[in-house]
């Protein structure tokens, strides 16, 4: 296995990460999100949103390659939202399910966090239930400092804040 992490470049790339991202989701939250809402996401709307989000710059994104192919992602950049100061967040990282297991997760946490260090802490959302997700992110070095936030995806969730300071 020769996977290369490196930033997102190309428009192949970006739709790369659409597919990652779109059957990430359809993996991962089905069970933890309304079924109805998964059924609705499609792949042709994630391709709109990375299209969009690369050719505009709104944030920066790294892609795992296995070849050619697009198998990972991590997005990141200064924290969204105003309550910390000084925090950059990984917005969002997916490997798909057939990678599961094979450190690349880790190699994309370990070169977002390295991109962010001109910060004093790095935060992640996580959905509350994806227990997955949550060990992944501890082992890591993030814990939960007890904030939350409601979305409504289909039917209301809960997302939790964790925090690893650099």
């Amino acid at each position: 296995m020769s996977i290369v992490i490196k930033p997102m470049e190309t428009v192949e790339e970006a739709k790369g990460q659409a597919y990652v991202h779109y059957t990430a989701w359809q993996e991962t939250y089905a069970g933890l999100v309304d079924r109805s809402y998964l059924e609705r996401m499609s792949l042709e709307t994630s391709e709109r949103y990375a299209m969009r989000a690369f050719q505009n710059g709104f944030y920066s994104t790294l892609v795992a390659k296995d070849g050619e192919r697009v198998i990972g992602f991590a997005s990141y950049g200064p924290y969204r939202g105003d309550d910390l100061e000084d925090a950059g967040e990984v917005f969002a990282i997916y490997t798909l399910k057939a990678y599961y297991d094979r450190g690349i997760g880790r190699a994309l946490m370990e070169t977002a966090l390295s991109k962010l260090t001109g910060y004093r802490r790095v935060c992640v959302w996580v959905l509350r239930g994806n227990e997955r997700a949550i060990r992944f992110y501890s082992r890591c070095g993030f814990s939960s400092d007890g904030a939350q936030k409601t979305l409504k995806l289909g039917t209301e969730v809960t997302e939790m804040r964790m925090i690893r300071a650099l």
